[in-house]
């Protein structure tokens, strides 16, 4: 269903209701398990500058923006034919859709390219023990789950990373739990916390309109209630 079709079933489902008009976005694929290597990214306070940097902030298309991902940190002097070794996405032991960073991940500007980059380069978890707030909401609107762990958690999974660049980490969404081996055969799992709102939206590929159209009952019903004297 394109953009235009969402706007007229939502405008069909509550005519009574004024429907504003939304940018253009695409349809996201919904979250549940992920069963992935991982990409490590142990630097603190990495910022949304660094993720996207603003020289790249011209296009209103969520595509394209991964190419771009840490663009800084993977080029010398900008040239995509100098690539620095020593960085993490271009290290090839590293590949997954899971981007393991340090604390304080995304702070800095609020722009929502930065999840745009995350996304389209290919990651749909990011770990880390802290997310500034508005990277946080930006990615989970974008389908890129952040996953908060602790310190100590966090050590252990970079650590487990290191010993074994191949170390499958499991997200179940469904559960809120993350769980791996390391190379010693030791079980490492914790708990994560996430809004019910948001989870039930990952879960069903849902956008805000989405979940607005899937409450269409709820909705028509409590409009047809009648008034009562304490709800006037």
């Amino acid at each position: 269903m394109n953009l235009r079709e969402r706007e007229q079933k939502l405008k069909t489902s509550f005519p009574n209701s004024r429907i504003p008009e939304f940018p253009n976005y695409e349809i996201m694929k919904a979250i549940n398990k992920i069963v992935s290597s991982a990409v490590p990214l142990n630097i603190e306070n990495v910022d949304t500058d660094q993720i996207i940097p603003a020289r790249f902030l011209k296009s209103t298309n969520r595509s394209g923006f991964g190419k771009n991902l840490f663009r800084d940190w993977r080029y010398e002097n900008d040239d995509e034919k100098k690539p620095r070794p020593e960085f993490t996405l271009n290290d090839a032991r590293y590949t997954g859709k899971i981007l393991v960073a340090g604390k304080n991940f995304g702070c800095g500007s609020s722009r929502e390219h930065a999840a745009w980059a995350l996304k389209d380069y290919g990651f749909d978890v990011v770990l880390s023990s802290f997310f500034a707030d508005i990277f946080k909401n930006n990615a989970l609107n974008n389908f890129c789950l952040p996953v908060t762990v602790s310190d100590e958690f966090l050590k252990e999974i970079f650590e487990a990373i290191d010993g074994d660049a191949l170390t499958q980490i499991t997200v179940d969404l469904e559960s809120q739990r993350i769980s791996l081996e390391t190379r010693d055969k030791k079980e490492l799992k914790s708990a994560f916390e996430i809004s019910q709102y948001k989870k039930t939206c990952l879960l069903n590929g849902y956008d805000d309109i989405d979940y607005l159209l899937s409450m269409k009952e709820e909705i028509t019903a409590f409009e047809n209630k009648p008034l009562t004297p304490n709800a006037i």
